[in-house]
């Protein structure tokens, strides 16, 4: 039986592409923090994994075939994946959660560095490059509570477009770079099937909502408000790249790869049931 490690399993990409590796017939090693039992998906094997704790990786990696990697957003992250996969047995195959268009430099070539290192660790590799989350939109730690509460989506868009991308697709394509051949030195960009503006976005959330949402145009100081450090540069960096339209490229990779096309923004909104 092929055995997965999915770090991060409780996260958006993790829980769906468990579910469809489960239903596949793989073994699912659940590492999501250094406390097994907070993974509670039906069939997952919980995993004791910790970035902060190397000394649990080696028996998280110990007769995987293949390891899903959930990139930490942290700077110390390239480092870390380097030395994960330097304790993972030979032929262990990688897929590497990254970010649409990567290719950037800063803060200090972070996002490509952490490509860098899994392309350079020995092992078959593929990452992924998907576009922003649909789920953003419907989680109270982001955007859902403003869009229930207020009717007001705030996003420092520049004018330009997003092409939306659900995670649970994401995890589709992901499945089958870990499980199928042809995607070993691939890096798939995964984008929904088109680029929104930010006020059409808003008109399927007032759609899917049964009442107005309007997309303000905020700043990205706004955005900025309460971090610091490595979080607030990041965070800088991402809407800063929004606004060079970084993430408005739509690709067909999902079609592409799993055989069916990705999902809409209206239908993962009719899915989600935002109504309160």
């Amino acid at each position: 039986m092929t055995r997965v490690l999915v770090t991060g399993v409780r996260g958006k990409t993790g829980a769906p592409l468990a579910g469809l590796l489960l239903a596949r017939g793989v073994e699912v090693l659940g590492g999501s923090s250094s406390h097994p039992g907070t993974v509670t998906l039906d069939g997952v094997r919980p995993t004791s994994f910790s970035w902060d704790d190397p000394a649990g990786w080696d028996p998280a990696l110990d007769g995987v075939d293949a390891v899903y990697v959930v990139r930490p957003d942290r700077a110390d992250s390239p480092e870390l994946i380097g030395a994960l996969l330097g304790r993972a047995a030979p032929g262990t195959r990688v897929v590497l959660l990254s970010e649409q268009d990567a290719d950037y430099e800063g803060p200090a070539g972070w996002a490509p560095r952490c490509e860098h290192a899994v392309r350079e660790s020995g092992h078959d590799w593929t990452v992924l490059r998907p576009s922003w989350f649909m789920q953003v939109l419907t989680d109270p730690r982001f955007y859902r509570d403003q869009i229930l509460e207020a009717g007001h989506l705030p996003f420092p868009s520049g004018g330009r477009s997003l092409a939306w991308i659900d995670a649970r697709d994401i995890a589709a394509v992901a499945a089958q770079a870990l499980l199928e051949e042809g995607h070993a030195g691939r890096v798939h960009e995964i984008t929904g099937p088109e680029a929104l503006s930010l006020p059409r976005t808003a008109e399927l959330l007032s759609a899917a909502l049964g009442r107005p949402v309007t997309h303000q145009e905020s700043s990205v100081a706004d955005q900025l408000e309460g971090l610091e450090g490595f979080e607030r540069d990041l965070t800088a960096l991402t809407f800063a790249r929004v606004r060079a339209g970084s993430f408005s490229a739509v690709t067909d990779t999902v079609h592409r790869v799993t055989g069916r096309p990705a999902r809409s923004l209206a239908a993962f909104l009719d899915d989600a049931h935002l109504r309160p």
